[in-house]
């Protein structure tokens, strides 16, 4: 177990990705960059990118798009798959979006593939 966005998360997380292989991206997320800066984490806020459908370290220059939200609602979004958490998360301000907000629009309404399911299941069991 790793706790969630530390450092060992990221490892274990990167390590689970690869061996993944092919994740099936839908396509509306393949060519999605958009940028995520997570407060509450174990050591701090976080800013990480979702990238072509897969969380990378950091910030990426190229995304038009940046979403701030707490570390346990990030969670329940995309590890447990609640998206009535952000749908709630955006309605009372806990979710704030800078720039193309339609990015957000898109990510909402994408189904995440088998493969992706899997991967989070996985991860999900690795998270404390």
């Amino acid at each position: 177990m790793a706790a969630f966005l530390s450092q060992e998360w990221f490892d274990k997380v990167d390590a689970l990705t690869a061996a993944a292989g092919d994740l099936n991206i839908p396509a509306a997320v393949a060519g999605m960059v958009m940028n995520v800066t997570v407060n509450g984490a174990p050591d701090g806020s976080v800013d990480l990118a979702l990238n072509g459908g897969k969380f990378e370290r950091g910030h990426n220059a190229s995304a038009g798009t940046k979403l701030i939200l707490p570390a346990d609602l990030l969670r329940k979004i995309f590890l447990e798959g609640d998206a009535a958490a952000g749908m709630q998360g955006f309605m009372t301000g806990q979710i704030k979006v800078e720039g193309d907000m339609s990015k957000l629009m898109t990510l909402q309404s994408a189904r995440p593939s088998e493969e992706q399911k899997n991967l989070f299941k996985q991860i999900l069991e690795l998270t404390a």
